[in-house]
């Protein structure tokens, strides 16, 4: 893949993630919660250029502080969803504000290591950002599903009256969005 078609991919997955993330969702066991972030992995490893021939010592430390921002974003970002359990016991997460935090952090320090990278001279691939990506969906679905089975249930249900005297079952935490 080229530059510009990994650039688009990045573009995309973050997009689709982040937006996705900020709606409320089930948190299902029996999903491939592992197969986005493998594709994405053996995709960014493929390519040739994740390491710059030129300069193998310093871009081989770029990519692993690139990969530790990727792990320690994703795990932030993991740590600062809200996850909660329905009555019925299905687990829901949603990001929070402190999530969009962890994110433009990630993102600053990102940013701040491309420079650094092209201060000293390293040719630096999207590969890499595309496996710190991998690396940071990856630990966040980890930690979110190793949350998900320590949440209790909600409370069971509360009764409500309606005007004409008909009771009505009401989630008790039961969020809107």
């Amino acid at each position: 893949m080229s530059g510009l078609v990994n650039a688009l991919a990045i573009a995309a997955v973050v997009v689709l993630v982040v937006v996705r993330q900020f709606r409320a969702q089930r948190i299902g066991t029996g999903r491939r919660w592992w197969l986005v972030p493998v594709v994405l992995g053996f995709v960014a490893l493929r390519e040739p250029g994740i390491v710059d021939a030129h300069h193998r010592t310093a871009s081989v430390v770029l990519l692993g502080a690139e990969l530790l921002i990727g792990l320690a974003t994703g795990a932030g970002w993991a740590w600062t969803t809200r996850i909660w359990a329905e009555p019925d016991g299905a687990v829901w997460s949603k990001s929070t504000k402190a999530s969009v935090t962890v994110w433009i952090v990630g993102i600053a320090l990102r940013v701040g290591l491309f420079a650094l990278g092209t201060a000293v001279g390293v040719h630096q691939d999207s590969s890499a950002l595309l496996l710190a990506l991998a690396a940071t969906l990856l630990v966040r679905s980890g930690i979110l599903l190793w949350r998900s089975g320590s949440v209790a249930p909600a409370p069971a249900v509360t009764v409500a009256t309606t005007a004409y005297g008909d009771s009505t079952v009401r989630s008790a935490l039961k969020e809107r969005v």
